[in-house]
């Protein structure tokens, strides 16, 4: 019986042996270039134990991979910003080190993550532009420490203070970019945010669409679009193929002074008959809590809320001041919807034909109106070789494209060039209305009542049109 004890012990501690010696394997690796840094994933059958060695000014960075084999091939990075070159040598039979030799310095972070979607075990490598991020960094202080000179009403009244409107009058046409120059004003940037990006591909079509892949090509339309506008301007949140965090998407709307955030998606479902396009705002429930997460932040980080500070604000401020900064933005988010969808339906078909709301996280921003647009369904074949097609990407831009700009020539930004060109033009007691005018804003304009005006000029109802002249009562 001893005997037979010890065989099986025998026999234990030999496939014990075996199963550590195989290890984990290391089955692929990719990378992806962001404008502040490089990312490397390593796919792998389960977690691993590994070690990253990095001096502060060294120029290079080791990674050991204990109990591991390595089954991929390394990529290779030619003329690359970062990486000089990769080599991989094994520790011994059942470990792996990989060392990258730098151009320049970085700051490394590394973690893992656990399944999700179609991939594995992960092993994530980050090297960040070291001197990017300092410079990032100080800008930041500067920009924290000229806000609290700052008083909130400044600031406040201008940017996030927005009155309700009646009927509007008609859109004004494109205007060409070489007239800008003639007259002062800032362009309106809209922030474009093309979904998922690097490691994240989205949704998958059956053809082999990757979600991330057309949605900046729609995003790269639209920036395009936007750029030959007058006095607007297109800002791409992601560039190219890779991943931002979605709270980082809304700090780059913000380091742009984006007036207006847009998010391009592509949807999928079980069902492949599935179709349309919908476009989302913040749900109430998504404000109620974005609005505590700034609140319980805000001691911490000196964040700016229509260009003001909360970091030094008690409580009771800081939330009236998040009140009016999200009821202004969600307010410009619906308007901007509603146009949007009208449009979309106008280029092909409509999944929802209502505007939708949701807790999405790139919505969040209490300061920046925001919407997110799922342009088609990418699980359904025939959408699917709509968003493959560069013809129907254009039209999809088109589209969104179309709800921006009217919302913005009826209402645009008090400094911006759209402002200053459909600025009054006064002839004594008389008004000639320019586009984006609304009757009830000429009446409070001019402190004369509603009734009073339309009573003078035999005016039945609230519309009118750019080029009509207005006679003004006498000041009662």
């Amino acid at each position: 019986m001893k005997k037979l004890l010890l065989l099986f012990g025998l026999l234990f501690y030999l496939l014990s042996s075996e199963s550590v010696a195989a290890g984990v394997t290391i089955n692929g690796v990719r990378s992806w270039t962001a404008p502040e840094r490089t990312r490397l994933v390593f796919d792998l059958s389960e977690p691993v134990k590994y070690k990253v060695t990095h001096a502060a000014n060294s120029s290079s960075v080791k990674l050991q991979i204990f109990q591991s084999r390595l089954k991929a091939e390394i990529p290779t990075f030619n003329k690359h910003k970062v990486i000089a070159s990769i080599a991989t040598n094994p520790l011994n039979t059942n470990s792996v080190e990989i060392q990258f030799k730098l151009r320049r310095a970085v700051r490394v972070k590394s973690f893992q993550l656990d399944p999700g979607g179609r991939y594995g075990y992960r092993l994530v490598l980050d090297l960040h532009d070291k001197k990017r991020t300092e410079k990032a960094g100080v800008a930041k202080k500067q920009t924290q420490k000229s806000s609290r000179k700052q008083t909130p009403t400044a600031k406040i009244s201008k940017q996030i203070l927005v009155k309700k409107q009646t009927k509007a009058v008609r859109q004004a046409p494109p205007v060409p970019p070489q007239a800008i120059k003639k007259v002062r004003g800032r362009d309106i940037v809209i922030a474009i945010d093309a979904g998922h990006g690097g490691e994240d591909s989205g949704a998958r079509g059956n053809e082999g669409t990757y979600e991330k892949d057309v949605v900046l090509e729609i995003a790269r339309n639209l920036k395009k679009l936007l750029d030959e506008e007058g006095g607007m301007r297109g800002v791409l949140v992601r560039k190219s193929d890779y991943y931002i965090s979605l709270r980082k998407r809304m700090e780059i709307a913000r380091k742009h002074h984006a007036d207006f955030f847009v998010s391009i998606h592509a949807d999928a479902f079980p069902d492949p008959s599935a179709r349309g396009s919908s476009v989302y705002v913040l749900s109430n429930k998504g404000a109620s809590s974005e609005a505590a997460f700034w609140l319980a932040k805000r001691e911490n980080q000196a964040d700016l809320v229509g260009g003001v500070s909360l970091d030094d604000k008690d409580d009771v401020l800081a939330s009236v001041l998040l009140d009016l900064s999200q009821a202004a933005s969600r307010q410009v988010s619906h308007e901007v919807a509603q146009m949007t969808i009208r449009n979309l339906s106008k280029a092909g078909t409509v999944h929802f034909g209502e505007v939708q709301k949701a807790g999405f996280a790139v919505l969040k921003s209490p300061d920046i109106p925001s919407m997110l647009v799922e342009v088609a369904f990418i699980s359904n074949p025939m959408e699917e070789k709509k968003l493959r097609d560069q013809a129907q990407q254009e039209n999809f831009a088109r589209a969104i494209l179309a709800g921006i700009r009217r919302h913005f020539h009826r209402l645009p930004p008090p400094d911006s060039w759209l402002a200053m060109r459909h600025k009054p033009r006064i002839r004594g007691r008389q008004y000639v209305i320019v586009a984006g005018d609304t009757l009830s804003e000429i009446a409070q304009r001019h402190q004369v009542s509603l009734a009073r005006l339309k009573d003078l000029n035999q005016l039945g109802q609230n519309d009118i049109r750019a080029g009509q002249v207005l006679k003004i009562p006498a000041e009662s």
